[in-house]
């Protein structure tokens, strides 16, 4: 032991003969170096050595103050808590190669921005500044993260709070939260928003349970349309929905969408969560030819996209009734931290889904808890929201058409062929093929969108998909006056070779039974054409209410989401 102390002794005399104590250190990973200055008490740490640490080492660890939480074989290194101050002595330590912060791997927002390249677009400037975002949801709480951004509220149900369900609150942290209160020296992760300089319209139109009606809605969007000029309202999102019983032309809910798409304005649907039903279980106004629809994607707990699978809640295409291909594009919306609206349902009944302030408050630090995980395509939707306000304050002069097709075109093709997504509570298991139904055009890439030049011409109506029993195949056509008619905006170029299979000829698809999703899933006389589909009498909506905690934001979902 006394050999041990001369050796610390040591290593801090030739840091303070060196100038070492406090200078940046290649061994000492950046986040960590940025915190050493103004960090008080213990820090949670991995240390990496260049072989496996020996029993010398280990003790040196524990004589510094530390807590060993974690040894590993598959490296040569070890998890410690140890205090702040030691770090830099540690980092001139022989056979110590690298020592990096503990940090929390949660699906969260900042997983989210970077999947979606938001954290690329916020550097570069577009934040969604000058742009208005109508969410028509549960209401927004005032959290600090959105402070005097919310410009305008109106609720159009009965209640004596601003958000009481607390779903409205989240979704628009996801679509324009600041993440100031999670920012700071005595934080390791910023949950910031995909537009954080966006403004927002709050709209209620669910009440404490989560419940509304069609001609509340459609109250909500005609007021989002009326305040158009005056909060330069670009953008409006529906992470709501309800069964589909009608015709997109008839439903009114997609005719209230369509009017908003025609004066200027975005308007952004999810998608709904009964994939694990199959085919045909979008939901309605996601079914309207005009709306961007929002499939979910799970970011696997990395920031990467290279391991990002689709949830297996998703709904799928194509639509009930009209055939309409969705959704349009996918974004991250498994397990995302965003804000909280203190004392509403989902916190009461989700507790163990509130973020504890460890998971981004660095030890030693404290404070109230500012945020919630939820699970869903309504959390996918306000990344695509907020990716629209930031293209339309670089273009402010783009049509919805323009924002649809460019999101559209420019989100990513490449995924696997299948994928699998196991139940962690039930153990049952959900296959997903990566068809045009399933991821839509692509997965959104909002520096991908940003880069993207090209003129639309017509508009970016959804196609519809209709299938032949005779010839046994499907064909894609494209709605008149589409957009998706020549060499730039061909179905191949914005849908991806993938999902668009066998030959395109003039102003369709058309594709056999051999094709992703074969004649037994899709296409088959059990799923989306068949009298069992999503919506038939048997259908999971059954003769509970269109507009509950069972709708399509689904809480057996939204609070649990999936691994």
């Amino acid at each position: 032991m006394k050999r041990l102390f001369r050796q610390i002794i040591l290593w801090s005399g030739l840091m303070a003969s060196t100038g070492l104590a406090f200078a940046q250190s290649s061994k000492i990973a950046p986040d960590l170096q940025s915190l050493l200055s103004t960090l008080l008490g213990p820090v949670n740490v991995v240390i990496q050595y260049n072989s496996a640490p020996g029993l010398l080492q280990l003790t040196q660890l524990l004589a510094l103050g530390g807590t060993i939480t974690q040894q590993y074989s598959a490296i040569t290194g070890v998890a410690v808590t140890l205090p702040a101050a030691v770090v830099n002595v540690l980092a001139v330590a022989p056979g110590v190669a690298y020592i990096s912060l503990d940090r929390p791997v949660l699906g969260t927002l900042d997983l989210t921005t970077a999947a979606s390249h938001a954290d690329l677009a916020y550097q570069a400037g577009y934040t969604g500044a000058g742009v208005g975002i109508a969410i028509i949801d549960s209401g927004i709480y005032p959290h600090p993260d959105l402070a005097s951004r919310i410009v305008y509220r109106q609720s159009f149900v009965t209640s004596t709070n601003l958000d009481d369900y607390g779903h409205g609150t989240h979704v628009a942290g996801i679509a324009a939260g600041s993440g100031v209160s999670s920012t700071g020296p005595q934080f390791t992760r910023t949950y910031r928003g995909v537009a954080p300089g966006a403004h927002l319209i709050d709209l209620r139109v669910l009440d404490a349970y989560g419940m509304s009606s069609d001609s509340v809605v459609v109250a909500a969007l005609d007021r989002a349309i009326s305040l158009k000029n005056k909060y330069n309202i670009r953008v409006i999102n529906l992470s709501i929905g309800r069964p589909i019983v009608e015709s997109s032309s008839l439903d009114p809910l997609c005719n209230m969408v369509a009017a908003a798409w025609k004066q200027g304005i975005v308007v952004v649907v999810a998608a709904g969560n009964l994939g694990r039903n199959g085919y045909a279980t979008i939901t309605s106004p996601g079914n309207s030819h005009y709306a961007i629809t929002v499939g979910a994607m799970k970011t696997e707990g990395t920031p990467t996209r290279t391991d990002d699978l689709i949830a297996s809640y998703s709904s799928k295409g194509p639509t009930w009734i009209d055939y309409t291909v969705k959704p349009d594009v996918v974004a991250p919306g498994n397990l995302v931290s965003s804000l909280l609206a203190p004392g509403s349902t989902l916190a009461n009944e989700y507790p163990q889904n509130i973020v504890a302030p460890s998971a981004y408050m660095l030890p030693g630090y404290s404070g109230p808890a500012e945020y919630l995980q939820l699970s869903g395509t309504s959390m996918a939707t306000p990344v695509v929201s907020g990716a629209a306000a930031i293209l339309l304050q670089s273009e402010p002069t783009l049509s919805p058409d323009d924002v649809k097709a460019r999101l559209m075109k420019s989100a990513s093709k490449i995924f696997p062929l299948t994928s699998i997504a196991v139940d962690p509570t039930t153990g049952a298991a959900y296959p997903s093929t990566y068809d045009i139904f399933t991821v839509g055009a692509g997965y959104l890439d909002i520096t991908a969108a940003l880069n993207n030049q090209d003129a639309t011409h017509g508009v970016a109506l959804s196609p519809s998909a209709y299938w032949s029993s005779l010839l046994s195949a499907a064909t894609l056509v494209r709605p008149d006056s589409a957009t998706w008619d020549n060499n730039t905006w061909s179905l191949i170029n914005v849908w991806g070779p993938q999902v668009v299979q066998s030959t395109v000829t003039g102003n369709s698809a058309a594709w056999g039974t051999s094709v992703l999703w074969g004649s037994s899933a899709a296409w088959g006389t059990s799923a989306a054409w068949g009298t069992s589909a999503a919506w038939g009498t048997s259908a999971a909506w059954g003769t509970s209410a269109a507009w509950g905690t069972s709708a399509a934001w689904g809480t057996s979902v939204g609070g649990n989401g999936e691994n």
